[in-house]
């Protein structure tokens, strides 16, 4: 096994699609001969040929010589049958995610490749354990799980199967550092880390959709300009593919037994139906279709600028925006009161996972205008704010202005429990930790999945030390009261120390 490390061992690929073809590209890259097979006649030749074009425009622009690329694509060759993978050292699946067609190609090339030859599956949603069943030799069988595009992303999932050799384990991670990739090792469970974890960037944001009328826009903008991600949850679906994206939702929620966390969500389900997928059908949440206006996140009018500012107490994870606030123009104090920010007109608090309108009837001032969790309230380029019924306009203005004032965009959001930003994290966080409980991974591990595998701009659990175990809980309490669901009950960190 120890040959599988050196760039003459040859490395062959099942399946020629986005994937295979990816993964081909990243093993001839580094220096290995590729042979590629496709049981769909030409799929092959054509995945060669495109990656002879990614070598060559990498070529063009400078990044390796021109010989390089070359001789990168000769090094791919595409294998008639699965019988031209014999001398392989490392075989990777990589067909449709379905459990019958990879257990029954996992079994023909374990009739094929050498003795010491390993099999790994790049699955992203099936039971590597089950895969295993199909072979008479489980400990040399592990998964790979690339992402896309495998030669841009860095993480690779290494999944030990039950019967997965730690020898096998360790020897597939030295490969893929080699390769240039980072791989963190995982145990065998629904979604492993970054399918399952993710699922509540997305259910939460259709969930403010369905219950709350939240506008994606807003919604997206909020997530980049104000969480630091790249792209927010309803662009990323329609990028992603909503048929995609459903179909691992649904996926990971029949492997967990029907969890509440995982549950589909109903507005997913009717684009899906109704042919809206996403970029790749026109139309999704967003009309990419040609001449179609792309409606902007909706942002307050100007409000008055502040005279006088009060800072009461300790703002908390939000203390950024009271740096912010001292490093303006803005005439402010510091008081000793209860974390919030008195200005004219308006009292400002950081969600603490109720709505405003709740937190009024329960002795807030009249006056309460909640803002919404953010990375770095020092950076944002956005902050949301929100309004119960009661609260007068005037005060939704005042608060506007103050946000304005420090050269930020205030984007009004429905007065839903925790808002968007505190939301999506709380629900990241809380996942990430039932993901360690479960003994997928270890903390550090889940965070630098999340990082390098989904583009966050902070692992969970690291943002949830940030705002704290308390907060953390009283926002998914709060969560859970006011939406009626078992989704939102808390995770333990270990056995021993809960979120």
């Amino acid at each position: 096994m120890g040959t599988l490390l050196a760039p003459s061992a040859i490395i062959g690929i099942v399946g020629a699609g986005t994937m295979g073809a990816g993964i081909a590209e990243v093993a001839t890259q580094a220096g290995h001969s590729v042979r590629l097979f496709d049981a769909v006649p030409g799929a092959a030749d054509k995945a060669r040929t495109r990656i002879a074009g990614s070598f060559a425009a990498r070529a063009a622009k400078g990044r390796i010589a021109g010989s390089e690329a070359e001789a990168a694509a000769r090094r791919v060759t595409v294998a008639a049958t699965l019988g031209d993978l014999a001398s392989a050292a490392l075989v990777i699946e990589a067909v449709t995610e379905k459990m019958a067609a990879k257990s029954e190609l996992l079994g023909a090339l374990e009739t094929v490749v050498g003795e010491d030859a390993l099999l790994a599956t790049n699955t992203s949603s099936l039971s590597v354990s089950a895969l295993a069943r199909a072979l008479k030799r489980p400990e040399r069988f592990a998964g790979l799980h690339f992402f896309n595009p495998a030669p841009v992303m860095t993480l690779v999932e290494v999944v030990r199967g039950r019967e997965t050799a730690a020898a096998v384990i360790d020897l597939l991670c030295m490969l893929m550092r080699a390769w240039g990739k980072t791989p963190v090792v995982v145990r065998d469970a629904p979604g492993f880390i970054v399918n399952r974890v993710a699922r509540p960037f997305y259910l939460e944001a259709l969930s403010l959709l369905e219950r709350h009328g939240a506008d994606p826009a807003t919604v997206d903008a909020v997530v980049r300009d104000s969480g630091g991600f790249r792209m927010g949850p309803f662009e990323l679906m329609d990028l992603i593919g909503h048929d995609v994206n459903a179909a691992v939702t649904q996926a990971v929620f029949e492997a967990f037994d029907r969890d509440p966390r995982f549950a589909p969500s109903r507005a997913q389900a009717e684009l899906v139906a109704a042919g809206r997928l996403g970029k790749k059908s026109g139309q999704g949440i967003y009309d990419y279709r040609a001449g179609a206006a792309r409606l902007p996140p909706q942002e307050l009018p100007p409000g008055p600028k502040p005279t006088r500012v009060t800072m009461e107490g300790d703002l908390g994870p939000a203390e950024g925006l009271a740096q912010a606030i001292m490093a303006s123009e803005i005439p402010c104090v510091r008081g000793s009161g209860k974390g919030c920010v008195v200005i004219d007109g308006a009292t400002l608090m950081l969600t603490d996972g109720r709505a405003a309108e709740r937190c009024v009837a329960e002795g807030a001032p009249s006056n309460l205008v909640l803002f919404d969790l953010a990375l770095d309230y020092r950076r944002a380029r956005r902050i949301g704010l929100a309004a119960g019924v009661s609260t007068h306009p005037s005060a939704l203005a005042a608060a506007a202005g103050l946000i304005q004032s420090l050269g930020k965009a205030a984007s009004p959001l429905p007065d839903a429990p925790a808002l968007v930003m505190l939301r999506l994290v709380v629900r990241l966080a809380n996942e990430a930790a039932w993901a360690v409980a479960d003994g997928v991974a270890n903390e550090e591990t889940v965070d630098t999945a999340m990082c390098l595998g989904a583009n966050y701009p902070l692992g969970p659990l690291a943002w949830a030390n940030t705002i704290g175990p308390e907060r953390i809980r009283s926002a998914l309490t709060a969560l859970a009261k006011a939406e009626g669901e078992s989704r939102y009950r808390v995770a333990v960190r270990s056995n021993v120390t809960p979120i």
